[in-house]
């Protein structure tokens, strides 16, 4: 079928999250890795690109959403969104803002909006200011993240740098008057120039007005909350058939393996919780630097998959920074990722149907390695975090792809307990 919103996301736990909220519409969504090399088929209504740009160059992260655009255009698709985290992930020299402008500029359009705010998991935009729960962004745990430190808290001041047009604001008390003040603004703001803007947020019914608000904006962008109203109002507008395909879950082995890569404040504590109810392997940057991954592999030869086994390198802000001053930053990510990724491809090969990834960089890795190119969307297990389904091996697998600060404490476990209840 023709689709009817296409969205590029820049790291893959980021659009199994827009898929997730997407899919409580009960429409099918697809999510592929990486932009298709092939032309589109068997395409959904809501189809989501998950590429890897969050962190890469900024020509890199361009070239590969227009390419991804350039796909979407082909499969149907007339309104799009570009998704990045909740926590507005990127310094002065990031890629949020130069990506806008590139689709803004292929696609004709003057203005879009930007709105990461995501009230389930405690972001909230007020007047232009980012707050994770009640602390901003700058004093919150994001201010230490080892790739993209968060060391202000004014999204206008953090996309200002990034792109040539002017920045403006549609604040909390604009929003709180409805869609059509909302509407008014926007228009105001275009008629002056102002080409990007930030839009409050601090609930789900300002999410609501504001999606009503940019409806017919052939792009938005922002965190996956603002998008989740949209299949509805699709739906009431007539754009999005009532005939359209809803989710199918197929029926996969029960064996399991958790993989956590991300070193977040909440998969700490996720971490914490598991190692005292399931088997676990910690993973050492600089032991694999040395060793490579053989006692890894052959510890999870050794497992009983049906114990559903935790392997880690979740670690220690003090811990990763050892390990980054020793190896360099890109070295250390790179030797977890690829161990990671290598003992993915094992527990399929030893019988896993249910693999539980925690951190983007860490999915994007293992999803790679697994040679997964489409994934439907399945039911979510934490705000944000669904199961997802492909073909790997000849047979169906399952795929929870977390980003580090989403689900609570007992995430994995409540992961596969999900499945087994579904």
């Amino acid at each position: 079928m023709s689709t009817i919103l296409g969205c590029i996301a820049d790291d893959f736990t980021g659009a199994t999250d827009l898929a997730g909220l997407l899919a409580r519409s009960g429409r099918r969504v697809s999510l592929r890795i990486g932009v298709p090399t092939t032309e589109p088929a068997d395409t959904a209504a809501f189809e989501v690109i998950a590429l890897k740009c969050r962190t890469a160059p900024v020509e890199v992260a361009v070239a590969e959403c227009l390419e991804a655009l350039d796909w979407l255009q082909r499969s149907g698709a007339s309104r799009f969104f570009w998704k990045y985290c909740s926590t507005f992930d990127s310094t002065e020299k990031g890629n949020i803002g130069p990506v806008a402008e590139s689709l803004m500029q292929a696609l004709g359009t003057k203005q879009t909006i930007y709105c990461p705010a995501f009230p389930e998991n405690g972001r909230s935009i007020f007047m232009g200011n980012l707050f994770v729960g009640q602390q901003p962004l700058a004093e919150s745990p994001m201010k230490d993240h080892p790739l993209t430190p968060m060391r202000d808290s004014n999204l206008m001041r953090l996309l200002e740098p990034q792109v040539t047009m002017p920045v403006g604001l549609v604040d909390r008390l604009t929003v709180a008057k409805g869609a059509a003040a909302v509407r008014e603004k926007l228009d105001a703001l275009e008629q002056q120039g102002t080409a990007h803007v930030v839009v409050d947020a601090v609930a789900n019914d300002d999410l609501h007005i504001i999606a009503q608000a940019c409806r017919d904006m052939p792009l938005m962008t922002g965190g996956s909350a603002v998008a989740m109203p949209l299949p509805a109002i699709y739906a009431e507008s007539g754009a999005l058939s009532t005939d359209t395909p809803v989710n199918q879950m197929p029926t996969v082995a029960a064996g399991a393996i958790v993989l956590s890569g991300s070193c977040s404040q909440m998969t700490r504590k996720q971490v914490a919780a598991y190692v005292d109810i399931a088997p676990s392997y910690r993973l050492d940057p600089l032991v694999l630097a040395v060793e490579g991954t053989a006692d890894a592999l052959a510890w999870l030869s050794a497992q009983s998959l049906e114990s559903n086994p935790l392997i880690y390198a979740t670690a220690e802000p003090c811990d990763v920074r050892a390990a980054q001053d020793t190896l360099g930053v890109e070295k250390a990510s790179e030797l977890l990722e690829s161990a990671l990724a290598q003992l993915a491809v094992a527990a399929i090969e030893q019988g896993a149907g249910r693999v539980v990834v925690a951190g983007g960089e860490t999915s994007g890795a293992v999803t790679q390695a697994l040679d997964v190119e489409q994934l439907d969307i399945g039911p979510e297990i934490a705000p944000g975090v669904p199961w997802t389904f492909c073909c790997c091996a000849d047979r169906d697998i399952a795929l929870a792809l977390k980003s580090g600060n989403f689900g609570a404490v007992s995430f994995f476990e409540d992961a596969l307990k999900k499945l087994n209840d579904s």
